[in-house]
């Protein structure tokens, strides 16, 4: 009694492990960390990697992920291979950059996928699932000796200081433009922290849009930033702009770097037309308002089409009224002269000729008829066949001669008769 309970125990456990995917042990899945624990904006490696002992018949189907507090990249992804006890699975890897933008741990979510694989021994594909598991990102607080707001997490930082405008020649109501570019490796632009300009006594300060990059090549990522600022010059006398001290820190390493742009000191000169200074601060007045106008839509994700935002497209859209009339006119001269060349191509000695050339492999009555229809295309004194083959030194009633030899001797028989080959030639 006890061994036919038993039986029937193991039985339905051997039912429910089969209703579970019993064919499946041969699909499993990893997910690994190269770090567990990151600073607030450095990335943390995730590795996430589905095995099969067979093959998949198809690409994966890996979900979106979104990880609140962090923005998350898939940097890229890569075939892998892994032995277990003898045992060979072949594997695709998706690796993912996870940058934790608050103070706060976060989690790698556990994913479902999607994959075609057929059962180990078998060749037929099918369409299964396995899932992954969730992985805890313990995230550091900025350091206490490191200001928040110059807060940057990179291994190394370049940085560029370009002024636009002649320092050694300034005048009141002159303006001068300053770009401040910086390249960091293995970050996203979104982290890198906008420059914060010190006021100047004697100087009014214009902000434009700052333009940011995201770079990723098959091994390596980073971003790039370029703040800009105009200085409109009001007074006379020296201006010193000060030192501008940029930090980032290091985290493999554990210490903050810095790069210091020096100070600039500028004799501004005075200016007898002081007229113009008033019309100078509200043009880039203007500018400024526009540029904060475009900065709030794109903070909203402001209106995009085919990569054109609102005010651009309407800008396109009067070109192309204004410009439709003409490319009509244009593109309708171009139909009906297409047409006519191509009719004239039609009737053309030279179509006729490829079109023989054409034949030479088909029937003798086909030859024939192509043949005579070439022919008769030319002008000459001598349109029967015997007539032209003797024109054109062919000696033998018959089409032995190959494509290449039919267009010498037809190019010998129209430099004989004088004839313009760049010109097609109408019956």
């Amino acid at each position: 009694m006890v061994a036919t309970r038993l039986k029937y125990f193991f039985f339905l456990i051997g039912l429910v492990v089969m209703h579970n995917g019993f064919g499946q042990r041969h699909l499993f899945t990893e997910v690994n960390a190269r770090s567990q624990k990151v600073y607030v904006n450095e990335p943390a490696e995730i590795s996430l990697s589905v095995y099969t002992s067979t093959w998949f018949t198809k690409g994966l189907d890996i979900p979106n992920i979104k990880i609140e507090g962090a923005f998350t990249v898939m940097f890229r992804s890569l075939s892998v291979s892994k032995n277990i006890n003898g045992q060979n699975y072949a594997g695709v890897q998706f690796i993912y950059q996870v940058f934790p933008y608050q103070e706060e741990d976060v989690e790698f979510p556990a994913m479902t996928i999607e994959v075609e694989t057929p059962d180990d021994g078998g060749y037929e594909a099918k369409t299964r699932t396995v899932k992954s598991k969730a992985m805890k990102i313990k995230v550091k607080p900025i350091p206490p000796n490191f200001d928040k707001k110059d807060w940057l997490v990179t291994p190394s930082l370049l940085v560029k200081d370009q002024w636009q405008g002649d320092l050694k020649n300034v005048k009141v109501g002159d303006v001068l433009d300053r770009k401040i570019y910086r390249k960091a490796e293995t970050t996203v632009a979104e982290l890198i922290p906008p420059i914060v300009w010190d006021t100047i006594s004697g100087v009014s300060f214009y902000p434009e849009r700052a333009i940011v990059n995201n770079n990723k090549t098959k091994t390596t990522f980073n971003a790039d930033r370029t703040d800009a600022m105009r200085y409109l010059f009001e007074r006379e006398g020296e201006v010193i702009i000060p030192e501008m001290t940029l930090f980032w820190w290091n985290a493999q390493r554990k210490k903050i770097y810095k790069k210091t742009l020096p100070e600039i000191v500028v004799n501004v000169q005075p200016n007898p037309d002081l007229g113009m200074l008033a019309s100078i601060k509200d043009s880039l007045a203007a500018i400024e308002a526009t540029t904060e106008v475009h900065s709030q839509d794109d903070a909203k994700k402001s209106f995009s089409f085919l990569g054109l935002n609102w005010w651009q497209l309407l800008l396109l859209i009067i070109a192309l009224g204004y410009a439709t009339p003409r490319l009509y006119g244009l593109l309708k001269k171009w139909i009906v002269a297409s047409k006519e060349k191509r009719a004239a191509y039609l009737n053309s000695e030279l179509h006729f000729f490829r079109l023989f050339l054409a034949s030479l492999n088909k029937s003798e009555t086909e030859r024939m008829n192509a043949f005579y229809r070439w022919v008769d295309c030319f002008e000459s004194s001598n349109p029967s066949y015997e007539g032209f083959l003797k024109t054109v030194e062919i000696h033998e009633s018959n089409f032995s001669l190959s494509k290449s030899e039919w267009k010498k001797r037809r190019k010998f028989f129209l430099e004989g008769n004088k004839l313009n080959r760049e010109v097609w030639i109408n019956p």
